[in-house]
């Protein structure tokens, strides 16, 4: 044996091998052992006076150097052998075995059975002790070869690495990974190969590592590769300490995590962009506007706003060239609010057709006004779409940031607040945010609870004003008007809370409520006051009571129960109302007026309707708007007469509201003596336009002059006073 050194003592026997060395044992004389000529290898056997057990066991001691053609050995080898475990169960078998073979109470020839089934066993515990007598180490080099494969071809990358850094060796994952070959990995060292950003972190973990009795470490990091791109990788490291040496090696497993981090990253950009635009959505602007905040607070100097923009009438283009065009449109609308913006602004869709923009570093509240007029000049130019030219504005709230703001959402507020102010003042326009709006705001949203509870706790009721024929003053009929008595805010007027009851939808359930209480009104008074021709009752219909599929069966079934004649209930639209759905309206209508009941088109020349449609709606009565009579010059004059001869021509009746003195109603009058109309005056408030009205032979008026709408108790008190059955009315 060439270089090798032995150690006896009692019952023991090591022997140290060289690269290349063969080893014969004193039991084991005819068997030799070969090293890996890549390490130097210590054999260590056992033995007993029996000679009957022997343990063995192959470790490394240290590296030895290797060229580049050899193949890597395994860093690490400690394989104990243990057969004794298998033959101890075939011998525990065949004791059982022979129990049941001795056992008298069964017959022989289940006993012959049970021995040959033994015969089999046997032999094969008796090859697998010759195996490993004539081969003890061949288990430990399949171990051996098996866990050297398994390091040159893994699919993750690892590496021995000594504790400075260098590396020490690396299997072809690791190369496929960095894109190096072998030997430029291990010509340079672990931390050439990180991310400039992630060096440090990298060393202090490693520091970290060897100082502390954590084991192992595991973080993400990015790494260089060879053609000079990001490789994003899961590093995980570990210590390992050979046995017989004081030097401290470290495991790497690097596993390419970059298609999982371009997921993540494109996951992250979504949920933090709109994904039709590309602007950032919501969530990013709030972001965005709690850092703004958090600088305003520390910095005094520090000025910004936040521009709120909603599309007008955006419904009506999905509507009508569908929702790819509208979809078109946003992108567009995007593209040139960026182009508005300066450097630094941030612009986000937070809702369908909604936008917001925050402004930084402003020199004055005037600086957001010139961006908000920048952006109304920059919409005036069409957006070709499909090839079709479409045209929108957009109203802009503007909030002016401040140190009284703590949380992005009052500022987002307060900006949508404006917003909605510019809307109801026409649109297409800009409003600055002011602590008003706000009081009018919190107002509005207690007048939307107390709204949905004041049905409940009875606090509405219907006033009555009359109409009264001018010839002799006798009452025409009534007009039913909602009251709402708050209980705190007293008598609210219905201009401030008919509006909201509309948007919110309560309208519905208010408005049938007015109707019925109408009805059986008119019905009382008709039975307590008979006359020839009994009074008549005016009740306004909204836009969404209008729209409601069972109208017909509501006013049926009011009828019906209160037993009014169909022909005394007048109801009243609006002519927008009419306009915004033609042929929906016109079927509702005629439904209406094959119930008997009147019909009258209020504020009528305010809409968009066409007078040539007129004829295809069954109206009894126009109301010329009071716009038209207060500005009676030659041109409107025309659309005045316009209108009395069509209305001659489709039998109804004609409304003048707002007349004021005998120039203006003297031509509306003689149109309608030569055409053998009534006119009724609406809004008479002096007894001067009475005396007008009555000199120039007005049949009917209704205003304050005669009397203001009056609770049911009040108005019956009237009607007892005027009453004489043997008036006939004029209607």
């Amino acid at each position: 044996m060439t270089s090798s050194k032995r150690a006896h003592s009692a019952g023991k026997t090591t022997t140290s091998l060289a690269a290349g060395d063969k080893f014969v044992g004193t039991e084991y004389a005819q068997e030799q052992v070969t090293c890996s000529p890549f390490v130097s290898c210590s054999a260590q056997i056992l033995t007993k006076s029996s000679g009957s057990r022997s343990r063995i066991m192959l470790r490394a001691d240290t590296k030895v150097e290797r060229t580049p053609t050899q193949r890597p050995a395994s860093p690490i080898t400690t394989v104990p052998i243990k057969p004794a475990v298998r033959l101890l169960f075939a011998s525990l078998v065949n004791v059982f075995l022979v129990v049941l073979a001795a056992s008298t109470s069964w017959p022989a020839w289940i006993s012959f059975l049970i021995v040959v089934s033994i015969l089999p066993v046997l032999y094969f515990a008796y090859r697998l002790r010759r195996q490993i007598a004539e081969n003890p180490f061949a288990t430990l080099q399949e171990t051996s070869e098996m866990f050297r494969a398994a390091f040159d071809y893994s699919t993750i990358g690892m590496a021995l690495v000594f504790h400075t850094g260098r590396w020490h060796r690396v299997n072809r994952s690791l190369c496929e990974i960095l894109g190096y070959s072998e030997s430029e990995l291990l010509a340079g060292d672990f931390k050439d190969f990180v991310h400039q950003d992630d060096r440090v972190a990298c060393t202090t973990k490693l520091g970290q590592l060897l100082r502390s009795p954590v084991s192992t470490y595991q973080m993400e990091m990015r790494c260089i590769h060879k053609d000079g791109h990001v490789v994003w990788v899961l590093w995980s490291v570990s210590q390992a300490e050979l046995e017989g040496s004081d030097s401290v090696y470290l495991i790497f497993q690097l596993q390419s995590i970059s298609d999982r981090k371009v997921v993540e990253e494109r996951l992250l950009h979504d949920a933090l962009h709109d994904t039709l635009t590309g602007l950032p959505n919501r969530a990013l602007m709030i972001d965005h506007l709690k850092l703004t905040i958090a600088r305003a607070k520390r910095r005094n100097d520090l000025r910004f706003a936040v521009l709120f923009l909603d599309l007008d009438r955006f419904k009506v283009v999905n509507d009508s060239l569908g929702h790819m065009i509208g979809d078109q449109l946003l992108i567009g609308i995007a593209r040139r609010l960026e182009a508005c913006l300066r450097p630094g602004d941030t612009i986000a869709r937070v809702g369908g057709d909604e936008f917001t923009i925050l402004l930084e570093d402003l020199s004055d509240e005037k600086e957001a006004v010139t961006v908000a007029e920048r952006i109304h000049q920059e919409l005036k130019m069409p957006f070709n779409l499909s090839g079709r030219d479409v045209f929108t504005t957009v109203s802009i709230g503007i909030a002016p940031g401040s140190v009284a703001y703590d949380q992005p959402d009052e500022i987002l507020r307060d900006a949508d607040t404006a917003m909605y102010r510019s809307k109801s003042l026409g649109k297409a326009r800009h409003e600055m945010f002011d602590e008003e709006m706000h009081a009018r705001s919190t107002d509005l949203l207690r007048l939307e609870t107390d709204l949905r509870l004041a049905q409940e706790r009875n606090e509405f009721f219907v006033n009555y004003q009359p109409i009264v024929a001018l010839d002799d003053f006798h009452i025409c009929g009534f007009e039913a008007l909602l009251r709402w008595q708050h209980p705190e805010r007293g008598l609210i007027p219905p201009q401030d809370f008919i509006p909201v009851a509309e948007e919110g939808g309560q309208i519905l359930q208010i408005g049938q409520w007015v109707l019925r209480q109408a009805c059986h009104q008119i019905k009382r008074w008709q039975e307590k006051f008979p006359t020839d021709k009994s009074f008549y009752m005016t009740v306004n219909l909204s836009a969404k009571q209008f729209a409601q599929a069972d109208l017909i069966d509501q006013v049926s079934s009011i009828l019906a129960a209160t037993g009014l004649d169909p022909n005394l209930l007048k109801l009243e639209i609006t002519e927008s109302l009419l306009m915004d759905d033609f042929e929906s309206a016109a079927e509702m209508l005629f439904q209406l007026r094959a119930l008997g009941v009147r019909l009258s088109i209020d504020d009528f020349g305010t809409g968009y309707s066409s007078l040539t449609y007129l004829h295809r709606f069954p109206i009894d009565t126009l109301k010329i708007d009071r716009s038209f009579v207060a500005m009676l010059d030659k041109d409107n004059l025309e659309i005045v007469r316009t209108i009395l001869n069509l209305a001659e021509n489709l039998g109804m009746d004609v409304v003048a509201e707002g007349v004021e003195t005998q120039e203006q109603m003297a031509p509306i009058l003689n149109l309608a003596e030569n055409l053998g109309m009534d006119v009724v005056a609406e809004g008479v408030e002096t007894q001067e336009q009475m005396a007008l009205l009555r000199n120039l032979s007005c049949q009917s008026a209704q205003g304050y002059f005669f009397s203001k709408p009056m609770t049911v108790e009040e108005a019956e008190k009237v009607i007892e006073e005027t009453y004489n059955p043997r008036f006939e009315r004029v209607a």
